[in-house]
């Protein structure tokens, strides 16, 4: 909708500090547990919850175990980072 899409990520381990300059991205757990390191904080998301990721922040997503989630952020994203 509204040029995003709806991305399934199973995933374990840690991602790469990055920032997307030019989107918001929203994390949904579905099973297991994903942390999100900012610069001044970690947020904490078990089955069930979400948070949003504001354009421009820093940030670094890890899962200390398998972890199922969705995403929702736009087709240009780049997962990788701006």
């Amino acid at each position: 909708m509204n040029d995003s899409v709806v991305r399934v990520g199973i995933v374990e381990g840690e991602y790469h500090w990055h920032k997307h300059d030019n989107d918001d991205e929203f994390f949904f757990v579905l099973e297991g547990q994903l942390l999100i390191d900012l610069e001044d904080q970690t947020i904490e998301l078990n089955p069930g919850q979400g948070t949003t990721i504001t354009k421009g922040v820093m940030h670094r997503p890890r899962a200390p175990k398998k972890t199922v989630m969705l995403m929702v952020e736009t087709s240009a994203i780049q997962p990788t980072g701006d």
